[in-house]
């Protein structure tokens, strides 16, 4: 009986290796699932970071392209004024 119960114990190891092994293969293919979900979701959050970036950049270039014409309309509006102003003067006598 000793002998039986040695092969007994075996196959029950065994058995309950196998068990484990599906287990464990299921786990796997879970894990890989999620970490594709994952490598997804990154992704797409990636592209929407880039993308306001990008957006940002651009209000930036706006903004410093509405600076300049600030500027330069500063300064057509000073030459128009000190023409507008020389013309206006009487000349000397």
């Amino acid at each position: 009986m000793a002998g039986g119960d040695g092969v007994t114990g075996a196959s029950g190891w065994v058995a309950q290796a196998y068990v484990n092994q599906r287990k464990l293969d299921r786990e796997v293919r879970t894990l890989q699932a999620q970490a594709a979900q994952f490598a997804r979701q990154t992704a797409q959050w990636i592209a929407m970071v880039e993308s306001f970036n990008q957006a940002l950049k651009e209000i930036g270039d706006v903004e410093n392209w509405a600076r300049s014409m600030e500027l330069d309309m500063r300064s057509v509006a000073a030459a128009l004024d000190y023409v507008c102003k020389g013309q206006l003067q009487p000349p000397p006598s």
